[in-house]
């Protein structure tokens, strides 16, 4: 029996997440319940992580990042406008601060554990340039567009777009992100595809049926509204510990990314250790470029229509920040061939970012 058990767990996870979740919902506040809200958080995302490797399994490469970027994007926007709802001014920040610390977070901390476990298990990793090059250079454009520029516009003040200018960021965003996915998963899937490696047993394991691959969406929408939920039933308690903290309004931007990235870092780290880079790469810049693609056509969308208030436009020292992660990550993708050097540059920026966060 504790062998079936074992072998269910990915089932039975889900369905178990449902029934706490449920019953923290009635719990008064308290640190029992933060503390089960965190665990649950966890084993969220360690099931919907499991499920979404089912499904990739199932479908193969590059959907099943694909839909873990879609599905981790629709969190962020639902938490970012969960939180704007409220109007204040401090919230018009928060899509900023959110996006900024998910491109910061994928581009540097992510890719930078990747490359750094690879290159101590396999000394060397390959990925394709023809796919992720281009996949950073169209994010390299959406930042400037949306979180740069509007510090030099002027038809409103410092920081803030126009409701046309909003508009036309929004659509640019949306148009970028739609032809990627399209030369990802039609015109040239091959430029995503992983090379087979003889340390990752997924290549050599028998793909999922249909029937069972459809369970796994299922599980993993439960797991993902999991996530979501705990997430927001924690806020109030993070927002507490960072005034307690006396932490910089920018660090909620942080944990609400850390969060909706938890599924792909710990898939991508994953995909780095069995020596397939590629995969990595393409959750890294996948969910940065989705995080921007869609969140801020959405975000926009709902702003402009319930005249929210919205600020983009990044302080100088985060503009060099962003700056040096695209200089230096043209730099890592340039060759298609990295090692551990390439990864502790780019969690030296991670580490700068968080620290110049809360240390302005």
């Amino acid at each position: 029996m504790q062998i079936r058990i074992h072998q269910r767990w990915p089932e039975i996870s889900p369905i178990a997440l449902a029934i706490v979740l449920t019953f923290l919902t009635t719990t008064a506040n308290s640190v029992f319940k933060d503390f089960g809200l965190a665990a649950l958080l966890m084993v969220a995302v360690v099931t919907s992580v499991h499920h979404a490797e089912l499904i990739a399994h199932r479908l193969g490469e590059p959907f099943g990042t694909l839909i873990l970027a879609l599905a981790v994007t629709v969190i962020e926007t639902a938490l970012i406008l969960a939180v704007m709802w409220s109007a204040s001014p401090s919230d018009a920040l928060l899509a900023r601060d959110t996006m900024y610390s998910t491109v910061m977070i994928a581009c540097n901390g992510v890719v930078g554990i990747c490359l750094l476990l690879g290159g101590i298990r396999h000394k060397e990793q390959f990925f394709r340039i023809e796919g992720t090059g281009p996949g950073f250079a169209a994010l390299a454009t959406m930042c400037v567009l949306v979180l740069v520029l509007p510090i030099y516009t002027t038809s409103s003040p410092e920081g803030t777009y126009t409701n046309s200018q909003l508009v036309f960021v929004a659509l640019s965003s949306l148009s970028l992100w739609l032809v990627f996915v399209f030369i990802q998963t039609i015109r040239h899937r091959d430029y995503f595809l992983p090379a087979e490696s003889v340390s990752d047993e997924s290549v050599h394991a028998l793909p999922p049926s249909k029937v069972k691959a459809y369970f796994s969406y299922f599980f993993l929408f439960i797991s993902l509204i999991s996530v979501v939920v705990a997430a927001k039933l924690l806020s109030p308690s993070i927002y507490s510990w960072i005034e307690t903290a006396n932490a910089p309004k920018a660090v909620a931007g942080i944990v609400i990314a850390a969060i909706v990235l938890l599924p792909e870092t710990w898939a991508a780290i994953r995909a780095a250790k069995a020596d397939r880079l590629q995969t990595s790469m393409n959750l890294a810049i996948g969910s940065a470029m989705a995080s921007i693609g869609l969140t801020i056509p959405i975000v926009v969308a709902v702003c402009v229509a319930f005249e929210l208030p919205i600020t983009l436009g990044l302080d100088p020292k985060d503009v060099i920040l962003l700056m040096l992660t695209f200089l230096i990550g043209s730099m890592t993708l340039g060759s298609g061939r990295t090692n551990v050097m390439q990864g502790a540059i780019h969690l030296v920026l991670f580490a700068s970012f968080l620290f110049l966060t809360l240390v302005p």
